[in-house]
């Protein structure tokens, strides 16, 4: 469901250049699935959660900020921006970093529901085009030992994965169910949000 979204849509038959407002290999995969030419930039945007902000706002916001980041510099560009939160009863847990931080947030998580906060913006400076939308992904993780954490971890070194947490490898085996209507969004990017968003910004597709 989309979250808000401008009136303004790109009335034109003129095909706007497309920039994924973020570094991430792992959203550069999936947007390589749409099949149309795109170009990377990395948004400059402070990621520290404000005061009492829940998950699902500060993914929001992140969302929107990295792609109005990115527009400004490409303002005649239809510009994506995603961000990530894993929701643990209302506790923002986000990339680890480390290993440390990784077998902290994977034993907080283990038995656990967690709700990953995947949020989405489109924007394009040129034609006044803003619209964010947010998928979210209700997880349960497995009651995981140590070992089974350390062998996941040694495996997948999942460093820059919100909440430890990659599923498209052997992060998988960590789980016992995904509910989500959007099947990419866990990964970082959802991708049927993203083509509804690009269709209302005028990028064509098919």
């Amino acid at each position: 469901m989309s979250i808000s979204a401008s009136p303004s849509v790109l009335n034109s038959t003129e095909t706007r250049p497309v920039v994924l407002g973020s570094t991430s290999r792992y959203r550069r995969e999936l947007m390589e699935r749409l099949r149309i030419p795109f170009s990377v930039a990395a948004p400059d945007v402070d990621e520290t959660p404000a005061t009492g902000e829940s998950p699902r706002d500060l993914a929001l916001r992140l969302a929107l900020a990295k792609a109005k980041a990115v527009a400004a510099q490409h303002p005649e560009s239809v510009v994506i921006g995603s961000d990530q939160v894993a929701d643990l009863a209302g506790v923002p847990l986000g990339k680890p970093g480390e290993h440390a931080r990784a077998v902290q947030q994977l034993r907080q998580m283990r038995g656990q529901t967690v709700v990953f906060q995947t949020a989405l913006a489109v924007v394009c400076l040129a034609t006044g085009f803003e619209a964010v939308d947010l998928a979210a992904v209700r997880v349960v993780f497995r009651d995981l030992s140590d070992n089974e954490i350390e062998s996941y971890l040694q495996a997948e070194k999942p460093y820059d994965c919100a909440g430890s947490a990659k599923s498209e490898g052997l992060g998988i085996a960590l789980l016992e169910s995904i509910d989500n209507d959007d099947p990419t969004a866990l990964i970082g990017l959802p991708l049927i949000r993203t083509a509804r968003l690009l269709r209302q910004a005028g990028v064509k597709l098919l």
